[in-house]
């Protein structure tokens, strides 16, 4: 006998209809919902071929809120994530040099440097 238990108990979800779970049960709801009024809207206007094209499209972005997952994230995480990188905190970073171990010790450097150069002026005279 196996029982099968997920390598990783944070990616568990329970299962709703025919394996999928809440979310992706919505989000595949909502993507019909839009594919048929996109052919009922316009399978006249721009005939057979042309509506299913544009029916796909439409389903698109609604299939992918439900199903794709990247780094433990939805869709709509991602997104948000894109949002508030790229557009909110949108600045110019300036590349400067830092050395931060000379900083520290710059104080202790110059004390020595002066005893260092009044040894070397003794020494030549």
């Amino acid at each position: 006998m196996e029982i099968k238990v997920n390598k990783e108990v944070r990616d568990y979800t329970e299962s709703l209809f025919m394996g999928l779970s809440v979310r992706q049960c919505v989000y595949s709801a909502i993507a019909c919902v839009v594919a048929v009024f996109l052919y009922f809207r316009f399978e006249k206007l721009l005939g057979l071929e042309l509506t299913s094209w544009l029916c796909i499209i439409g389903a698109l972005p609604f299939a992918a809120l439900g199903f794709i997952y990247f780094q433990s994230m939805s869709a709509g995480q991602i997104v948000m994530t894109i949002v508030k990188s790229i557009i909110l905190s949108h600045r110019q970073l300036i590349d400067q040099p830092f050395n931060l171990y000379f900083e520290a010790y710059k104080g202790v450097m110059n004390k020595y440097d002066k005893k260092l150069f009044k040894i070397e002026k003794t020494r030549l005279n």
